[in-house]
């Protein structure tokens, strides 16, 4: 009997859960070191400081776009309006800008006052948006579908079937916003970081964060800890809107013009960076860190079909059209074993 009871210490200690690892968590990190390392195998200019720099400097734009689009996912919704939304602030800002011209000159005081135009313009489509599901009582998925339509036809009719291009002398000062930096950095790359850490902090330190979050999990449990659902929504596609602006004021002076191309599928690439770094795809968990993840996992895809022959990169929307698929049958699989 001693002898036994002896024993039963290290039968109790056996009962501990031994940390695991998640691989819904780190799996999108090995995913991102796996495509480095490949590119790496492929092409030797993979990891030159050229081709690390425009691959980052051109998924900044999505990437912006992708953490606004991350609450909005978070709180249960949906904006497939983001890539024409842009498309349509790009032909406003420009003719904002050349309509300033006669009067401001060409100078930084005009291309301010486009890009605080460009930010107002996101801020009130992000509201259409916003008060159609929010009073309107309308799905998510219906409005912006239908305000997809609605940005790209106006983008359409605003250049007349053809491309609304900028002056050329204000384009030459402008381009330093998208061409330029500091210590080698582009900006638009210093704004995609910022964007990213700002959207991290409210997403874990803060009220909203926390109310976005509850309001994905149960939007009625969330009424009755009287959170302001509505309000919260309003708030969260207002702030998707205004980082559409931002996205749209670097994407500008990198080719100085707007047509009905511009920002052709971006919605899709904006989802699939979300749904890759692990943000519940119904609602009520995000992960802004993970988010900039799949960004960069989607631009080194497109980059690698770019630099090498393996697959035509005309197939890029087709790839990001499976990685969604496939990211939400894993976290469908990941609820199932819980």
């Amino acid at each position: 009997m001693t002898s036994a009871n002896a024993e039963s210490p290290p039968a109790k200690s056996k009962t501990r859960s031994a940390p695991r690892f998640d691989l819904h968590v780190w799996g999108p990190v090995i995913a991102l070191v796996a495509l480095v390392l490949f590119g790496m195998s492929l092409n030797d200019q993979f990891l030159s400081a050229g081709n690390v720099t425009n691959v980052l400097a051109r998924s900044s734009f999505i990437g912006i776009i992708a953490v606004g689009a991350t609450f909005v996912i978070t709180i249960g919704g949906l904006d497939l309006s983001v890539g024409s939304m842009s498309a349509f602030l790009a032909g406003l800002t420009i003719i904002v800008l050349n309509a300033m011209v006669p009067s401001l000159g060409i100078s930084w005081v005009t291309i301010i006052f486009g890009m605080l135009a460009c930010l107002a313009l996101g801020l009130s489509a992000g509201f259409l948006n916003g008060i159609l599901i929010t009073v309107g009582r309308i799905e998510a998925f219906i409005v912006t579908l239908g305000t997809l339509g609605i940005f790209r036809s106006l983008v359409i009719w605003l250049a007349d079937g053809g491309t609304l291009s900028l002056n050329f002398e204000l384009r030459e000062v402008y381009r330093p916003v998208y061409y330029g930096g500091i210590f080698g950095i582009a900006w638009p790359i210093i704004v995609f970081a910022l964007v990213a850490i700002l959207g991290e902090i409210a997403m874990r330190k803060t009220a909203y964060g926390r109310h976005a979050a509850a309001i994905g999990s149960n939007d009625q449990v969330a009424r009755y800890s009287a959170i302001p659902v509505e309000r919260v929504r309003l708030v969260t596609y207002m702030l998707q809107g205004m980082l559409v602006g931002v996205a749209t004021i670097m994407y500008v002076p990198r080719l100085g013009s707007a047509s009905s191309t511009t920002g052709l599928l971006w919605e899709l690439e904006a989802i699939a960076a979300v749904i890759i770094g692990g943000t519940v795809l119904k609602g009520g968990f995000g992960r802004v860190w993970g988010t900039v993840i799949g960004v960069l996992i989607l631009s080194l895809i497109d980059n690698i079909l770019n630099l090498t022959d393996l697959v035509s990169p005309y197939l890029n929307g087709a790839i990001q059209g499976v990685i969604i698929i496939l990211a939400v049958v894993l976290q469908r699989g990941r609820k199932g074993a819980a």
